[in-house]
């Protein structure tokens, strides 16, 4: 009988380390784009030199377009940080090991979810006894 595999080689390893810095790069283009929409509210335009009649709709409007960009600023900050996490446990050699079963986290669902760190089969484990 073949013995199970414990850990990813190098070479797979590369190849999600390559996948990770590519969402990594991504994820911090986005993230930069949030911030400076709440920041600014996305004011790409000419309002700031043109006479113009702003209403209470509008300044109400403009003010939940910088919380919506916010709160997605923070979703990927959160993100980003779970990649770079990733990247650590790559260093380390241990990416890809679901760190409740000790067992591979298959290569499909880490290409979907790189920054996983449960089977599937642990995640509803852990979700049945409303853990996480």
């Amino acid at each position: 009988m073949a013995e199970e595999k414990t850990r990813y080689s190098d070479e797979e390893l590369a190849e999600f380390k390559a996948i990770i810095e590519d969402m990594l790069a991504k994820a911090k283009a986005e993230y930069n784009t949030y911030r400076e929409v709440a920041r600014s509210g996305g004011a790409n335009d000419i309002d700031d030199t043109s006479p113009s009649f702003k209403t209470v709709e509008d300044d109400g409007a403009n003010q939940r377009s910088k919380e919506e960009a916010s709160q997605l600023a923070q979703r990927q900050y959160k993100f980003i940080k779970n990649l770079e996490a990733a990247l650590v446990r790559i260093e380390n050699k241990t990416y890809g090991i679901c760190r409740v079963t000790g067992k591979l986290i298959p290569k499909e669902r880490l290409r979907l979810v790189p920054h996983a760190t449960l089977t599937v089969e642990a995640k509803e484990m852990l979700a049945k006894q409303g853990k996480n």
